[in-house]
């Protein structure tokens, strides 16, 4: 169960080798999360992450987890909650892709969108009625502001995070009453290893400060959350740019 300042004892990383995964994780662990599951594939870097955190004083596991898997999302995750009540889940994975190469080749936006909407849908949905039949838990959707209006850009990218977006507020919704909070965040662009290379967009951010905010939200039992919080009155605005000038803007 969360402490009295909202801090969950136990936590589940879907995604286990994401930088703002986990510089959530290292934060949570310094406000008394105790029990860290991270999910992902089997590889030396999620092994390394764990070690990282065990270094800090909480308990932590590793399962296998695979997004491209749905069949194997039940399996995966029942084996988490059959362990023991888990306060909060973070769906933190993802892949940004690469615009033109997708563009051209479809199989691999299909990749991009089967990861980050098909595989979140699943995993969603499978940690949901897992945290509704425990009766309580907080499920934390990393979304991203790219989601809030295609950009020429990112648009494969973007159209998937605005699927993640819209399916995690409709759950909301659906488990309202139930015990269970679902939290969307939405980050602007994030200085990390998936964005090495990339020109920066206005009002980049990093893992840590997502972190502080994802911490932030949960105390407050916030429904969304934007990081940087001027975010919102940016896409606000840019929502009802028209069309046709939207489509000549740099971004």
């Amino acid at each position: 169960m969360k402490d009295a300042f909202g801090t969950p004892q136990s936590l589940l990383v879907l995604g286990g080798t994401s930088q703002i995964a986990l510089a959530t994780a290292r934060r949570l662990i310094a406000r008394r999360t105790r029990t860290v599951w991270l999910a992902g594939r089997p590889t030396l870097a999620l092994e390394t992450a764990a070690s990282e955190l065990r270094a800090l004083g909480a308990d932590v596991h590793t399962v296998a987890f695979d997004a491209l898997d749905p069949d194997s999302h039940e399996t995966a995750l029942g084996k988490v909650f059959s362990e023991g009540d888990v306060d909060m889940v973070l769906l933190a994975f993802g892949i940004l892709g690469d615009q033109a190469h997708d563009e051209r080749e479809p199989a691999s936006a299909v990749r991009v969108a089967q990861t980050n909407y098909t595989g979140a849908v699943s995993a969603g949905l499978v940690a949901a009625r897992a945290l509704q039949t425990q009766g309580h838990g907080s499920l934390v959707v990393l979304s991203s502001v790219a989601g809030e209006r295609a950009r020429r850009s990112n648009f494969i990218y973007g159209s998937s995070k605005a699927g993640l977006d819209a399916f995690a507020q409709g759950l909301g919704d659906a488990l309202h009453g139930t015990g269970v909070h679902v939290m969307v965040v939405r980050p602007g662009f994030v200085r990390s290893k998936m964005t090495a290379g990339l020109e920066e967009t206005p009002l980049a951010t990093t893992p840590e400060a997502v972190a502080t905010a994802i911490e932030l939200g949960l105390r407050r039992r916030s429904q969304t959350v934007w990081v940087p919080g001027a975010l919102r009155v940016v896409m606000s605005a840019l929502r009802h740019v028209p069309r046709g000038v939207f489509r000549r803007l740099p971004v």
